[in-house]
């Protein structure tokens, strides 16, 4: 372990992943060694290498750099991802093994080794400890580099898209003893200034869902208007209503254009009780799925935050038991084409998911009604309530096994 991290210090950001997998890939006599990131879109996996390992896939290029994305199939690297567990493939050549490179339930990708024989146990829990070593590497190095971001990117960024891409939280996913989160965000052809945010505190989990009136950069710079005021303000230690006053002011006197509103559901959960403070300026209400119903909350009604400058706020609460789900949805989800989804049944139909895979088969869902290009930002997050705050978690190389996602049917 000391040699590995000496390797990835030494090595310049951009070389620390490779200076990581070089150093296990030699030390098992790996015929070849490699790190695939999740890309952005959640449907494929991208080879960083600058020489891909095999002809499959399509390569992108710029200057030294080579990516070779690989869309889910349903195969051996998406078992990997969607179980939390160590895979290995037989060939007429060697052993691919696949491990899962993640930390606290953020799937950031695998590490993919080719071996010239069938990897004893002792061998494949070596694998399974670097991956998750290799998770540190990567979120360490990732803020000196945009090699990262390069490769999960499989389509470019328009300005607007990459303004609200910096309003998202760094990680996407977040495992707790009391707790799991997920959100994610299924950009419109035209960005609709969607944003969600977390932020865990000793024992509260701060959280929230924005939709920012208009598209396009006018869009991404009223959302960060809000997102930058519901950050200071939370950072302050200041309530839900506090925020909610602060952000509305913020945006009253600040957006760029006249009128210009954001709509929210801010969130404050108790992880001592599970008593969850909402407060819903103008959006469109949370749900909450328990014993397999969805039942939308009855919460205070707000304005949008900027909408009226004197607007005053008001919140309210619900107590979660263990096995509860709370899901927050923009409109994006519920308008136009996409009303035409029976979410409820949807919810019910995916509860069994770990909500890392759960907000993108509602994502999916929604592109296959109202898709393949949206007309609004859909924009989902998704917590569920275990209870047990305080309790040690029960993980192996960065993930609760015992939370993740059961394998997809054989193909």
């Amino acid at each position: 372990m000391s040699h590995m991290l000496n390797a990835a210090e030494n090595a310049s950001p951009v070389d620390a992943v490779k200076a990581v997998t070089r150093e296990i890939g030699t030390a098992l006599g790996a015929r070849s060694v490699a790190f695939l990131i999740a890309d952005l879109s959640g449907r494929a996996l991208v080879r960083l290498d600058q020489v891909p390992i095999d002809g499959t896939g399509a390569d992108r290029h710029d200057g030294n750099e080579s990516a070779t994305v690989l869309p889910f199939d349903g195969g051996p690297a998406e078992q990997a991802l969607r179980t939390q567990t160590v895979q290995v493939v037989k060939h007429t050549d060697g052993w691919t093994v696949l491990a899962p490179v993640t930390d606290r339930g953020e799937a950031i990708g695998l590490l993919e080794m080719l071996l010239p024989a069938e990897p004893v146990q002792r061998d494949l829990d070596e694998i399974s400890r670097t991956a998750h070593l290799l998770a540190f590497v990567v979120i360490a190095n990732r803020r000196h580099t945009d090699l990262f971001e390069w490769g999960q990117r499989t389509t470019p960024f328009t300005l607007s898209a990459e303004i609200q891409r910096r309003l998202l939280p760094s990680a996407f996913t977040c495992e707790g003893s009391a707790f799991t989160l997920s959100g994610w965000l299924e950009p419109a052809a035209s960005i609709g200034g969607d944003t969600f945010d977390y932020s865990l505190a000793r024992d509260v989990l701060h959280f929230s869902v924005t939709d920012a009136m208009d598209h396009g950069v006018t869009s991404a710079l009223t959302a960060t208007l809000g997102v930058g005021s519901l950050r200071n303000t939370r950072r302050q230690a200041s309530g839900l209503v506090e925020q909610a006053l602060a952000a509305n002011a913020a945006v009253a006197e600040h957006t760029p254009v006249p009128g210009g509103f954001v709509t929210a559901v801010l969130g404050r959960l108790d992880l001592r009780t599970g008593v969850c403070a909402l407060l819903n300026a103008g959006h469109v209400p949370p749900m909450l799925v328990r014993d397999g119903a969805t039942q939308m909350l009855s919460l205070p009604g707000n304005f949008p935050l900027g909408m009226f400058a004197a607007a005053e706020y008001d919140a309210g609460e619900v107590t979660l038991l263990p096995g509860d789900r709370l899901v927050v949805v923009t409109d994006g989800v519920r308008e136009r084409n996409a009303a035409s989804l029976d979410l409820p049944a949807m919810l019910r139909s995916i509860v069994g998911l770990h909500p890392r895979e759960a907000v993108r088969a509602l994502a999916d869902a929604v592109l296959e009604v109202s898709g393949p290009a949206l007309a609004d930002d859909a924009t989902l997050l998704i917590l569920d309530w275990h209870g047990g705050h305080g309790e040690d978690r029960r993980t192996s190389a960065g993930a609760d096994q015992g939370r993740a996602s059961t394998a997809l049917p054989d193909n």
